[in-house]
């Protein structure tokens, strides 16, 4: 698709799915077949928060993506840790750059030979603004097997601006989507009675609201907060907003 017609399309965008396969198309017109893009809300000094509770998409073999991201070679990746440090989009030029001047650690070196072994030697990275410290996203975009880093290069100073603005357009769309990470989905029931949490209802008033007793409106709650893996309700009530599992129209 042209650049206005792609945005249009994500602009429509109603799901997940239908914009990751879109954008999957979109980015392989340039030259990129791999894509991994992951977004957290719960970022700290010294960790990336609760891998389950990752926004990870990705059109990766699983054998890549249990390597990368199963074991945890994700964080010590220079992109990585460029993208906690930047925003913007850069060359991996700049990761065998760092391996040349042996500036990367034992784990960062580990990282380059498995994605030269996966075939993952030349792409750019691009790294999202954050609202807030807590808060990073960025997507990986690999070129096809056999392509240069100098060809990407090349073919970035003339698209480099439209797939940032591709990229950060796709970004933000998956922010105002619905994401619900593997078995945390929320129940119907679960996600009204936290609605009414969030609106600031007792028990008692949720129990009436929604014909149910007060024990059943306990037990949906208590169910919400062990799909959100969290302790209280009101944990699950900022989870579940924050994965814009809240207030969902239903089909």
């Amino acid at each position: 698709m042209k650049l206005t017609e792609f945005l249009h399309f994500i602009s429509n965008c109603r799901s997940l799915e239908e914009l990751w396969v879109g954008h999957v198309d979109q980015m392989a017109q340039y030259g990129f077949d791999r894509l991994i893009y992951g977004y957290t809300r719960y970022k700290t000094e010294t960790s990336l928060g609760d891998p389950d509770d990752f926004v990870i998409l990705s059109n990766h073999c699983n054998e890549y993506l249990n390597g990368f991201m199963h074991t945890g070679l994700y964080f010590y990746a220079p992109m990585t840790r460029w993208a906690l440090e930047n925003e913007g989009a850069c060359s991996w030029r700049q990761a065998y750059a760092m391996e040349a001047n042996q500036e990367l650690s034992p784990e960062g070196l580990r990282v380059i030979e498995f994605n030269k072994r996966m075939g993952m030697t030349a792409g750019y990275t691009v790294s999202f603004h954050s609202i807030s410290k807590r808060f990073k996203g960025a997507i990986s975009l690999a070129g096809k097997r056999g392509t240069s880093q100098e060809s990407l290069d090349e073919m970035w100073s003339q698209h480099g601006n439209d797939i940032v603005l591709i990229n950060n357009m796709a970004h933000l769309k998956i922010l105002s989507l619905p994401y619900s990470p593997p078995n945390r989905g929320l129940t119907k029931r679960q996600r009204e009675a936290l609605q009414w949490v969030g609106d600031g209802k007792t028990t008692q008033d949720i129990a009436v609201l929604m014909g149910l007793t007060a024990a059943t409106v306990e037990k949906h709650l208590r169910l919400a907060r062990d799909s959100l893996s969290v302790e209280t309700t009101a944990q699950a009530v900022l989870k579940a907003a924050l994965q814009n599992q809240m207030f969902v129209m239903e089909a």
